[in-house]
């Protein structure tokens, strides 16, 4: 892992610090590979339960860094990109944002693909493209999925910049915190203990019925469930909560991919 993103490991939590703090966290083409490296193999990885994004400094991600942009072929800075800010859809473990400072254009994008967003009282976000004479493609997706299209269409179109509390009013941010780093670590280790097994197939769940009509979302549903039924880890939540007792995950033990999941 190089200078531009910090790896810091608490337990089954991996803290990945985006280390540009000098540039605003700016998404380079080097950041934005190491990122989606590192996800991945987290991902692979059976020691960690839950990912968290953070900035360095004052600012959560200020984006695209424009002065890079330029100089590289339009498909190479976008393949990256596509695989950035599609991290969750092939996530099977939580991804959480930990946003202090602004988080704009590509920034904010990030933190609308991860699972949960935790920010701070300082914390502001826009889809600020715009201002550029660009509209914000490869984020608008998982915008439109946390906010829904009409009102992510509306940031688009203005550009403007809002804080943590509307955010979390449209669904952006989940929790606004006063020690962001305790808090998001405390969320992140509940997470991390949780099942595994229930986790992977729940995320991979979502995905599945992403788009699809109401009945064969349901069939989906019930075949999952009935799958979960099956798992070590239900048997064993079952008899704790009878027990009184913490539970101990079998799929703990397992690696932690499944048939047929998707890795980044």
């Amino acid at each position: 892992m190089s200078d531009v993103l910090q790896a810091e490991p608490n337990g089954r939590v991996l803290r990945l610090l985006l280390n540009r703090p000098e540039k605003r966290n700016a998404l380079n083409f080097a950041l934005c590979r190491e990122l989606v490296d590192a996800v991945g193999h987290a991902n692979r990885d059976p020691q960690v339960g839950c990912i968290v994004l953070a900035g360095a400094g004052e600012c959560f991600c200020a984006g695209m860094d424009i002065g890079e942009v330029q100089d590289l072929r339009p498909e190479t800075i976008g393949n990256v990109h596509e695989q950035l800010f599609t991290l969750a859809a092939r996530l099977s473990k939580p991804l959480i944002a930990e946003v202090q400072g602004p988080a704009l254009g590509g920034g904010a994008g990030l933190a609308a693909n991860c699972h949960i967003v935790m920010a701070s009282e300082g914390a502001k976000f826009g889809l600020t493209e715009i201002r550029l004479g660009l509209w914000p493609f490869l984020v608008f997706r998982a915008m439109s999925a946390a906010l829904g299209e009409r009102r992510a269409v509306d940031l688009a179109l203005t550009g403007r910049i809002f804080g943590p509390q509307e955010a979390k009013e449209m669904g952006l941010v989940q929790e606004i915190a006063q020690d962001l780093p305790k808090r998001t670590m405390e969320v992140a280790q509940q997470l991390a203990e949780s099942s595994p097994s229930a986790i992977r197939s729940g995320l991979n769940f979502v995905q599945e019925v992403r788009g699809k009509d109401w009945e064969i979302a349901g069939l989906i549903a019930r075949r999952v469930r009935e799958e979960v039924f099956q798992t070590g880890d239900f048997q064993e939540g079952i008899k704790a909560f009878r027990e009184k007792r913490k539970p101990k995950w079998p799929s703990l033990e397992e690696p932690s991919t499944s048939p047929g999941e998707k890795t980044p």
